[in-house]
């Protein structure tokens, strides 16, 4: 027979599962956004780690921006692009991946937790 106890773990279980659903659902927003501002090719490099942080100073913003410039859409699309232009671009494609690093967070951490409480069958 479930206990109070049980229903408060489904409880918990039940307000992580919508959360993480909430998140995908953002995630198909923030994809789209992501698509129809043309941003999603602007970050060239994939830094897991450190690539959760934007450029942070002007270099940093040249930086990337340079390692844009080389890449086959700037030289095939974009090659009017100024840097404010790129800044904005970035911004998306960013923002899309870091939603994707949060929800992977969002969905482990409590998988986890839940797991080693042997609040979740496996």
């Amino acid at each position: 027979m479930p206990t109070a106890n049980t229903y408060q773990h489904n409880k918990l279980i039940a307000v992580w599962l919508y959360s993480c659903a909430f998140m995908v659902f953002a995630m198909i927003i923030i994809g789209a956004i992501t698509r129809l501002s043309e941003s999603g090719l602007s970050m060239v490099e994939w830094r897991p780690l450190m690539g959760a942080l934007p450029p942070l100073n002007d270099a940093e913003w040249e930086r990337v921006f340079t390692l844009y410039q080389e890449s086959p859409e700037y030289e095939k699309k974009n090659t009017w692009m100024e840097i404010d232009d790129f800044k904005a671009i970035f911004f998306w494609e960013w923002f899309h991946r870091l939603w994707g690093r949060a929800i992977g967070l969002v969905f482990a951490l409590p998988f986890v937790f839940f797991w080693l409480r042997r609040m979740i069958p496996l």
